[in-house]
């Protein structure tokens, strides 16, 4: 890959700075969306403190969770969930199916980049709109998310985010060859969703399905900042400490990112070898 030459970087600053913005007005007219949020996470966190406390009824621990800290878990995981979405795959193929895709080619910022600010702004949004309310919610439960070592949980929520948008990005990029791929997108944000770690801690799966999952990346989008903000790191039998697991963590994010360059490189070629 070749690198961006620093004039073109400082051309592109002002432009990201206008997509955040743009994007952040664009969805406050629209916030009342995000509010329906407001209503389903306190029912989803209620059901799972009425499950898991029948369950720590009867066992003291759980994988080595109590039930303050399976709480504290799903509690950071929810936010990060708030903070990590974006909807880059749909937008993706929305953009390719219309054939508005095109007018990016014409444009001297890179798609992946437009995006990627877009779910900035996006997510500015969201963080007084779903996150401090859904926040508030928790600490009625006696639930602070304080992290136990706040510098390394600062930049492994940074790495989740970026790694997020990567994955869903990717998954956008199916729709250069099978243009309408709503049906793949949803299986694929599913799995992706279960093996991140979002409906349970890795860590209750069997033995066998923990060392798949500990090699894949979607543990770096929640089940790892999560454990960084409690303090440790265990996976199928693995425990690493905090700073090593982070470094992981962005070591997989650079994978992430030059595999999808990779799809790009040759999803690009098929969508202008059809005409466009």
């Amino acid at each position: 890959m070749q690198a961006v030459p620093e004039t073109v970087m400082k051309k592109a600053k002002p432009v990201f700075r206008a997509v955040i913005q743009a994007t952040y007005k664009e969805n406050f007219a629209f916030r009342s969306n995000m509010a329906v949020s407001l209503i389903v996470q306190p029912i989803y966190f209620l059901v799972q403190y009425s499950i898991w406390r029948a369950v720590f009824q009867v066992h003291d621990t759980v994988s080595g969770f109590t039930f303050k800290t399976m709480l504290f878990y799903f509690a950071v995981s929810s936010l990060l969930g708030f903070l990590n979405w974006d909807d880059a795959d749909g937008t993706l193929q929305r953009l390719v199916q219309n054939g508005k895709f095109i007018t990016f080619q014409l444009r001297p910022i890179h798609h992946l980049y437009y995006a990627f600010f877009q779910k900035v702004g996006h997510r500015i949004l969201a963080f007084w709109v779903e996150l401090v309310p859904i926040l508030g919610f928790y600490l009625l439960f006696g639930i602070k998310p304080i992290p136990a070592r706040p510098f390394w949980a600062i930049i492994s929520v940074a790495l989740s985010f970026i790694l997020a948008f990567l994955i869903n990005y990717t998954i956008g990029t199916m729709a250069f060859w099978l243009v309408k791929t709503n049906g793949i997108r949803r299986a694929v944000l599913v799995f992706k969703d279960v093996c991140s770690g979002i409906f349970l801690p890795l860590t209750l799966f069997p033995e066998a399905i923990q060392k798949v999952l500990f090699f894949l990346p979607f543990q770096f989008i929640s089940y790892v900042p999560a454990r960084v903000f409690m303090g440790s790191y265990e996976l199928a039998g693995i425990t690493l400490s905090i700073p090593q697991i982070v470094g992981l963590q962005a070591i997989m994010v650079l994978i992430t990112y030059l595999l999808n360059r990779l799809v790009w490189y040759f999803g690009i070629r098929r969508f202008t070898g059809v005409g466009a």
